[in-house]
């Protein structure tokens, strides 16, 4: 995904759900290098990895919302304009952490 899609590190940690469009074969970095936005290509070897990448980390968001987890930390001031934005499929994190913890 790094070397493919021409991303950093921490670009890439940092993607969510909704940055990434499989059938544009697009991946939106937000906030990169000199705080800018950029849109990049997703390889066509990577769509059908990724595409059940993220059908795990979906089942594994319905499981940990079941629980009571599975909220994100949003960007700013967002979870505040919208309360349960932190919840919702498209603004987790596509490379999630397996294990919870509590800040």
């Amino acid at each position: 995904m790094l070397y493919g899609a021409g991303l950093r590190l921490i670009e890439c940690l940092r993607l969510r759900v909704q940055d990434v469009d499989v059938y544009r074969s697009e991946i939106v970095v937000r906030n990169g290098m000199s705080a800018k936005d950029r849109v990049t290509m997703l390889p066509a070897s990577l769509r059908s990895p990724l595409v059940a990448h993220l059908r795990e980390v979906e089942w594994m968001h319905r499981t940990d919302s079941a629980a009571g987890w599975g909220r994100v930390v949003l960007p700013t001031a967002l979870d505040r304009m919208y309360p349960n934005a932190p919840a919702v499929w498209r603004w987790q994190w596509v490379f999630s952490q397996a294990n919870r913890w509590v800040n």
